[in-house]
């Protein structure tokens, strides 16, 4: 599966909360932010309203460098959902990014092959007509 032309498919799209918009608004704008807890500087995914490692509760958000490395991912060939079917087979994995969060994510191929410790890149993507938060291979 390549990035071109997936604004087509009919899937469904995020649940959007209070919590999350940041992260969509980010998204939506080519941009990848996460939460970064004032007291203890840790970064945080998912959003949330609590810090999980000291459980303060200022976190703000902050755009991050959008590099990451694959820590697993899995070829999907039956979906779980009709609306993509048309792409099948394609790629979701994990993404350690950078700055230590891990996201689940689409991911795109640029070489053949793709191994546990290769390094990705935030690649946006229109999806269904969204802009979704997917990791391309550098």
């Amino acid at each position: 599966m390549n990035r071109e032309h997936l604004e087509h498919l009919q899937v469904p799209g995020p649940t959007i909360t209070a919590l999350t918009q940041p992260f969509w608004r980010a998204v939506s704008d080519y941009e990848l932010e996460i939460q970064q807890c004032k007291s203890c500087h840790q970064h945080i995914f998912y959003p949330r309203s609590q810090c999980p490692f000291c459980w303060g509760e200022d976190l703000q958000w902050q755009r991050v460098t959008g590099g990451g490395t694959l820590k697993s991912y899995s070829q999907v060939n039956k979906p779980g959902h009709p609306g993509w079917i048309d792409i099948t087979p394609y790629y979701v994995g994990l993404i350690e990014l950078d700055e230590g969060p891990t996201l689940l994510s689409h991911l795109f191929r640029t070489k053949k092959d793709m191994q546990i410790g290769d390094s990705f890149k935030f690649a946006p993507t229109n999806l269904g007509g969204r802009i979704l938060p997917c990791f391309e291979q550098v």
